[in-house]
């Protein structure tokens, strides 16, 4: 749309000191003469917008003229309002920040602008956690915190299944997902990356000693590929299945409740007899069909169609031995 790209524009040239039309184009991903119509567009609404010629010339902004929260769209200011302050950033204490940023921009909307915000804002809500686990509220977040935001290293101590285990870890950075908290940090001295869930974190210590973040390092980046190999690697079938309402309940007890969010996919809306077809991650065949031999007689394997033959062959001894 023309008016978002105009705000893109002006945010461009607030950040750039001064940059040719071509340069503007490539950057926004217009043609030239696109440009040049969006530059005097800005012109004709008021925005104080000058030539400077010669080789190095350019389009700029007038000295010390910045743009106020009334150059938002609306539909950049419905994404603001209608997020909220997500409890999430209370754990980073980032949630004053976001409350007054919100107001700072609410003041100086328009009034119909804020009217319509705050109207989507009332009926859309984010819920970070999934339907089968509650939000993590780990008890060594916020030393984690403290120590992400100043590059100091920690000593933790770890519970790992069956056992603790002691390591001093870089903090690079924190990631919630489904209202969980992982950390993902270098392991000293072995220079590896690992992630960590933070609610497993039994006790952290901030060092004093500093530490310098890789320059190339992307957070979201390398989340997302280890993420999606850690998944493939630990639960790579997937099922497609029915379950009635009391194989449903039967979830938490039948996976745990630690890791129903990452065990159940999808869970669809229950039919007019009470089945709701569901996506399940599972760990294995053998260990899959022990859990859903659990949830039986409420649930049916649609795919694949050899846990399917499977669970029907495992029915049929049972029906036989005691029938």
């Amino acid at each position: 749309m023309k008016a978002e790209r105009l705000v893109a524009l002006l945010f461009t040239l607030q950040r750039r000191r001064s940059a040719t039309a071509a340069e503007l184009a490539a950057e926004l991903g217009v043609s030239e003469r696109t440009m040049h119509r969006d530059l005097a567009a800005l012109r004709d609404a008021g925005v104080p917008l000058w030539t400077e010629p010669g080789r190095h010339g350019g389009f700029r902004l007038v000295d010390g003229w910045r743009a106020g929260p009334d150059g938002l769209t609306a539909r950049e200011a419905v994404a603001l309002f209608a997020l909220g302050v997500p409890s999430a950033l209370a754990g980073l204490g980032l949630d004053t920040a976001v409350s007054a940023a919100r107001a700072k921009v609410s003041a100086g909307m328009p009034a119909e602008l804020r009217e319509h915000a705050a109207l989507v804002a009332g009926r859309f809500h984010l819920d970070a956690p999934g339907w089968f686990g509650s939000a993590d509220e780990p008890p060594a977040l916020a030393t984690v915190v403290q120590a992400v935001w100043t590059q100091r290293r920690i000593a933790v101590t770890y519970r790992r299944r069956d056992k603790v285990a002691s390591r001093e870890l870089e903090p690079l950075g924190l990631v919630l997902k489904a209202g969980v908290w992982y950390l993902v940090a270098r392991v000293v001295p072995d220079d590896v990356l690992r992630t960590y869930r933070v609610s497993r974190i039994l006790s952290a210590t901030r060092l004093e000693a500093a530490f310098e973040r890789p320059p190339d390092f992307d957070l979201a980046r390398w989340w997302e590929s280890s993420s999606a190999a850690f998944e493939q690697v630990t639960r790579p079938v997937r099922v497609r299945a029915r379950l009635n309402r009391t194989a449903v309940r039967e979830l938490r007890r039948v996976f745990g409740g630690e890791h129903l969010a990452d065990t159940v996919v999808a869970l669809g809306t229950p039919d007019a007899d009470g089945w709701a077809e569901a996506e399940l991650a599972l760990e294995g065949d053998e260990i899959g069909l022990g859990q859903l031999v659990a949830l039986s007689p409420g649930v049916e394997v649609l795919e694949p169609a050899s846990l399917r033959a499977a669970l029907a062959t495992i029915g049929a001894e049972l029906a036989a031995r005691n029938g």
